[in-house]
């Protein structure tokens, strides 16, 4: 029998209602911190912003309400949750994009379905890159290095190790857990993405602190 996963990131995702939406646990703790985050360098950015890896959809709906000025196009490898992000749309008549379906591990900035929305003002990945294969943060920042106007943000938001070492207990506890749970997961460290990002064309633009020891990391075209 295949042991259950200990670390409890699927107990963050709650059963669909009846229009396929799906709801997540932590959205109204970090809603508005990243909302705040995000506008600490978005404010007054027009242009389309891509989320890769959107979830519920829950995120990208309060996106798009928060900093209109950008068109959100979320997108997700899951056909559940693409289900769930488009029904919140219709729920909260946000003015996102449909979901769209990106292997991020891929030359994702390459696809046809994205290149009516290229060049990108910001791409913006959350809770992703700790729970899926390294080749999916390496996807991420060079597809970035390559959709992003000049002057457009790469930001990713989630727990890092920074400089080799866990930001608190929890942070390690939660990093063990992960790669017992599969070796190709782990929590990423903002040293190596910075130098991946530097060569991608990317320079390091802030690190914000954020609730239950979570980071906006920002990076800059």
């Amino acid at each position: 029998m295949t042991q259950a996963p200990t670390t409890g990131h699927s107990e963050n995702f709650r059963g669909g209602l009846a229009d396929g939406r799906l709801t997540n646990k932590t959205f109204e703790r970090n809603s508005k911190p990243v909302i705040d985050g995000l506008m600490s360098f978005l404010t007054g950015i027009s242009g389309n912003a891509l989320e890769i890896g959107s979830g519920t959809g829950q995120h990208v709906c309060a996106f798009s309400a928060a900093l209109p000025d950008l068109i959100w196009a979320p997108s997700e490898p899951d056909a559940i949750h693409r289900t769930s992000i488009d029904a919140w749309r219709l729920h909260l008549d946000a003015a996102a994009l449909p979901a769209i379906e990106i292997d991020a591990s891929a030359d994702w900035a390459c696809e046809q379905e994205l290149q009516n929305y290229l060049p990108l003002a910001l791409v913006l990945s959350m809770n992703v890159i700790h729970i899926a294969p390294f080749a999916v943060a390496q996807g991420i920042i060079a597809g970035a290095g390559k959709a992003l106007l000049r002057g457009g943000f790469l930001a990713f938001y989630g727990p890092f190790a920074e400089n080799g070492k866990h930001t608190g207990d929890g942070n390690r506890i939660f990093d063990q857990r992960l790669r017992a749970d599969n070796p190709d997961w782990g929590l990423r460290d903002v040293v190596e993405l910075t130098s991946m990002a530097q060569a991608a064309g990317l320079r390091f633009d802030r690190l914000l602190e954020m609730p239950a020891n979570n980071r906006l990391l920002v990076f800059q075209k």
